[in-house]
């Protein structure tokens, strides 16, 4: 062989050789990776070729699975009632994915998590084909109902959530508008058109409002600030007058803050009577005595500043760091930078219902396998003792005086104690030039003196046709929050 030749073989030979290494790399070291891989069809194909575990709600089943004849992708998934438990559900679809519990424990609903593995092994010896496990979630499914029917009535977008204070289960989420998960949970042309379509949507259906968008809390954020001056000695009297007149001046500058009452209700009054009739000055006042360290340490015990995990994430809220004094004393009424998403107002509110004790909110009961065995179990978990029991009971009989004899009465149910607090809350480029939001917060007592549950209602009246004269936490979301209150108590 001439030398040219030589070079030539030697060459093919290296190749030879770097084709036989790749192929290994690829087989070998890269095979999970590209087995797993999102693009792989054959994943896609497997994901849709049994039906997946349901998601439980009050012992039933509120998902299911559908054939899919002519397609790859054999089964897809079905929603029952998809608009009311969308913001639990989330969506699992053939070509948008999954969101909230159908991809935070995507896992156990496919079959598919390292838990099943002893089950995946025995269904392929015998022949079985491969079986997911079910979610069983914390919701009421009366409290659900009585939430999203809530909104739906109103025709408004908005958001409710409702907690046991005592252990943290979620027994209500509700968001509107919403949307039904099964409309493109396939792969035709028509469904991905209608996903697009929801996507546009200037009202955003599918959007969690009750987890995943912040908002100015407004007046119901007044209980916090209550909180936060009795636990720092600020007020030491909550039937004492506090000194603060109406109008209110802000610190620092010429702006004045009046009231959507009277001046004689809330000029100097205590605590307790600012409370009952939502006096902003009384708060005002509170939150410049107390300064933003104070007032931001006291939210962030609540959860402020913090991404909530239940186990789908919720955005944090925020109580701003950097706060000069007129800043800080609009936030003691829940106005200027503070914001908040409705688990948040939510989370408050059981806190000081639990005695100041708030828990970590979750979703999920339950985790079980195809055979009903229980995989992973829900329980309570403290998240702070976020002020004391003395704090918080002092907090009550403000709370549950406003339900009585102020502005939170629409929420009062007979022979049961209820504690509340309305809010309304300014929001716009300038502060009042749009419609405002309206807020309501409350809890209920059962004949053990103890608060089974705790609900936040926000709504957004953007597009209700009303006057914005009757836009009042009060008149909008009280109704709402006294209608869960009512279904989790019946229970």
């Amino acid at each position: 062989m001439n030398r040219p030749l030589r070079h030539i073989a030697v060459f093919c030979g290296l190749l030879t050789l770097a084709l036989l290494l790749r192929a290994n790399w690829v087989q070998f070291a890269k095979n999970d990776d590209l087995a797993n891989d999102k693009k792989n069809r054959r994943v896609q194909i497997e994901a849709f070729s049994h039906p997946r575990g349901d998601i439980i709600v009050g012992g039933k089943s509120i998902t299911g699975a559908k054939e899919t004849p002519g397609s790859d992708f054999k089964f897809k998934r079905v929603f029952k009632e998809g608009p009311m438990y969308a913001p639990v559900t989330g969506y699992f679809s053939q070509a948008q994915g999954a969101t909230f519990l159908e991809g935070v424990h995507n896992g156990i609903l496919s079959g598919n998590d390292d838990r099943l593995f002893i089950k995946r092994t025995l269904d392929m010896l015998t022949g079985k084909k491969q079986q997911g496990g079910d979610v069983v979630t914390t919701i009421d499914p009366k409290a659900q109902k009585a939430a999203y029917q809530g909104l739906v009535d109103l025709n408004a977008k908005g958001a409710v959530v409702a907690l046991d204070p005592r252990s943290g289960k979620v027994l209500a989420m509700a968001s509107t508008p919403s949307y039904d998960p099964s409309v493109f949970s396939g792969i035709s042309l028509a469904e991905g058109k209608k996903f697009k379509e929801l996507s546009a949507r200037k009202d955003k259906p599918l959007s969690n409002r009750a987890l995943r968008e912040i908002y100015p809390p407004g007046s119901t954020f007044k209980i916090l600030t209550a909180a936060a001056a009795l636990e720092h000695g600020v007020v030491t009297d909550i039937d004492k007058p506090t000194g603060a007149p109406t109008p209110y001046k802000l610190p620092l500058s010429s702006t004045r803050i009046g009231n959507d009452v009277p001046d004689s209700n809330c000029d100097k009054v205590s605590v307790k009577t600012g409370m009952q009739w939502s006096c902003n000055n009384v708060f005002l006042d509170l939150a410049d005595k107390l300064g933003k360290d104070k007032l931001r340490e006291t939210a962030e015990k609540f959860g402020f500043n913090e991404e909530q995990f239940i186990p789908v994430r919720a955005v944090a809220s925020s109580y701003p760091e950097k706060l000069d004094k007129p800043q800080t004393a609009l936030t003691g009424m829940g106005q200027g930078s503070l914001t908040s998403t409705p688990l948040q107002m939510a989370m408050v509110t059981a806190g000081l219902a639990n005695d100041g004790k708030v828990m970590k909110p979750y979703l999920v009961e339950e985790l079980r396998g195809p055979d009903l065995s229980t995989i992973e179990k829900g329980s309570p978990d403290p998240l702070n003792q976020a002020v004391s029991e003395e704090t918080a009971k002092s907090v009550q009989e403000m709370m549950e005086n406003t339900v009585e004899n102020g502005t939170a009465n629409k929420a009062r149910i007979d022979g049961v104690t209820v504690g509340g607090k309305t809010g309304t809350a300014q929001h716009g480029a300038d502060v009042n030039d749009e419609r405002p939001y309206a807020w309501f917060v409350s809890y209920a007592k059962n004949s053990e003196g103890e608060s089974p549950v705790a609900v936040a209602v926000f709504v957004d009246p953007s597009d209700m046709d009303i006057a914005r004269s009757e836009i009042a936490g009060g008149k909008l979301g009280a109704p709402i929050a006294k209608a869960v209150m009512e279904a989790v108590l019946e229970r």
